[in-house]
């Protein structure tokens, strides 16, 4: 399988995992319009959809992602049409080819 599916698919399922039971210190995810969540995404951090996926069978996930700034966004768009961002952070990166043997940290 790919670097870049093996990332997104760890993203995916961190995002998951924290947007199920987030630590106590965490802070809310912002949730609302996902036109205005993804329009603020390319004019703040110049970031865009990089990859997308269903969990289950109606919540969308979506990796917004920008090669310039490094920033990355997890987006999650319920069955009732609200859209929250619940993973963000910093030095993405594509990879290409095989996964990688050696941890990137």
């Amino acid at each position: 399988m790919p670097t870049a599916r093996l990332a997104i698919a760890a993203a995916l399922s961190l995002g998951a995992a924290a947007a199920a039971s987030p630590p106590a210190s965490a802070q809310q995810p912002i949730c609302g319009d996902r036109a205005s969540l993804v329009t603020q995404l390319q004019k703040k951090y110049g970031e865009a959809r990089r990859a997308m996926g269903l969990q289950g069978e109606s919540t969308l996930i979506e990796v917004f992602a920008s090669s310039d700034t490094g920033t990355w966004t997890i987006l999650f768009t319920r069955p009732d049409g609200v859209t929250c961002a619940v993973a963000a952070g910093q030095a993405w990166r594509e990879e290409d080819g095989e996964a990688a043997t050696e941890s990137p940290i």
